[in-house]
């Protein structure tokens, strides 16, 4: 692979020469621009580290990277950036996105089009179906998915699990609920979490399948079925998410997520409901998968797996820029990339032929059955993370789930002001 993209390059500079050598005008003579300029807010710790991978892949391959961070996260900040720059044809050769927020992009018409580059590389064979959802519109390649972070996931400690009798994986929620019972009557924190909406709503993807199954959460989060919404099986999630409530610390409103991944490691609390960026967490910390903490799917929720995806989008530019564009987005396909970065964020590959054997055994776990969910059409974008529904959507319903969450519904009343907020949000 990394022959054809030297080849690549090697043709636009003979082609640039060529025009030149010719007696071309100026402006057939173009030169080419060997350089990157990629907006993320990857910013912090792991993440930085994770995509100073990518970077050293390309300046390896004479593209010069041009960083353009964002701290503090995705969403709005990085939205409204961008947009100041599109509108000023100003626009970065890719930047980091999410979700429904690519296909909003991608109906402006400021993307570019990587069909060559797919094409010649097989992408349609290799990633997820569920993905290209994001990464293609109307059948052009508009973006290059980094990685997949699935979300239903809970983190343990195991030497707290061990000696109170918890046997792990726990696969069914009333064994759930006995062993976050056991904990608390430990004097322990039994369930470490962070009170903010979508740490409340990354519960919720989890709980909504272990309620009612993959066909139900496809109902109610994907195609947002009235009848789904405001069915007997919402009713029964929102009472699981009110029994996990009382599992909770009285000083966890506002708490960061990596704040309730350290009670975890430090041992003040048993277990932790978040996607696999938790992983990272453990791992800086010294921990050992399965000696030091364990980790399993949100019970009930075996062979169904929601995701997000961080998706680098491609923007279009000066054709002098095209071929380092294009050699940008080829080496985030790479194999070799794709193994080097997710075993640094605690992601899995966007990719299902890689070799999980350098993956720990959470991430082997997290490959396997992502190809298995993908086969079995259980697969799903997660409602927390801008996968399963836009933007106006999602935020109506983690304003319901918080607000439930924090006790200023009953159960009833919640599953009334989610019919009523999704209905509002379409």
């Amino acid at each position: 692979m990394k022959k054809s993209l030297v080849i690549m390059l090697v043709l636009v500079l003979v082609t640039s020469f060529s025009l030149y050598a010719g007696g071309k005008t100026e402006e057939a003579a173009m030169e080419v621009d060997n350089s990157v300029e990629v907006l993320h807010w990857w910013t912090s710790g792991g993440e930085a580290a994770a995509l100073n991978v990518l970077k050293e892949d390309l300046e390896a391959k004479g593209i010069e990277w041009i960083d353009s961070p964002l701290a503090g996260g995705g969403g709005e900040q990085a939205m409204t950036v961008l947009r100041t720059r599109a509108t000023a044809n100003d626009a970065p050769a890719a930047a980091q996105m999410l979700g429904f927020d690519i296909i909003d992009w991608a109906e402006l018409g400021f993307l570019a089009n990587l069909n060559d580059v797919a094409e010649k590389e097989n992408w349609d064979a290799v990633i997820p179906d569920a993905l290209k959802k994001f990464s293609k519109y109307n059948g052009v390649w508009i973006a290059a998915p980094v990685n997949v972070h699935s979300t239903n996931w809970v983190w343990a400690n195991k030497k707290i699990c061990d000696e109170l009798g918890i046997a792990t994986p726990i696969t069914s929620w009333v064994d759930y609920i006995t062993a976050l019972d056991k904990v608390q009557a430990s004097g322990r924190i039994a369930l470490a979490h962070g009170g903010q909406a979508w740490q409340d709503a990354t519960i919720f993807d989890g709980v909504v399948i272990a309620a009612g199954g993959p066909e139900f959460y496809k109902a109610s989060m994907i195609d947002l079925d009235p009848t789904a919404l405001g069915s007997d099986t919402m009713l029964k999630a929102f009472g699981m998410m009110t029994q996990l409530r009382g599992y909770l610390d009285p000083n966890f409103s506002g708490r960061d997520w990596n704040l309730a991944s350290a009670m975890v490691i430090e041992g003040q609390a048993a277990f932790q409901m978040m996607g696999d960026w938790a992983k990272g967490e453990f791992l800086n910390a010294g921990q050992v998968p399965g000696t030091d903490f364990v980790a399993f799917r949100t019970p009930g929720t075996q062979g169904t797996v929601t995701f997000n995806a961080d998706q680098f989008v491609m923007f279009k530019v000066d054709e002098s820029k095209r071929a380092a564009q294009e050699m940008l987005a080829s080496a985030i396909l790479s194999p070799s990339f794709q193994v080097a970065f997710n075993t640094v964020k605690g992601s899995v590959p966007a990719r299902t032929d890689v070799s999980d054997a350098e993956f720990t055994i959470i991430g082997k776990a997290g490959m396997k059955e992502l190809a298995e969910a993908n086969k079995n059409g259980t697969l799903f974008g997660s409602m927390a993370h801008g996968h399963a529904a836009p933007a106006a959507v999602k935020n109506a319903v983690m304003d319901v789930v918080t607000s439930h969450f924090n006790g200023q519904y009953g159960d009833a009343e919640a599953v009334e002001k989610l019919v009523q907020a999704v209905a509002n949000a379409q």
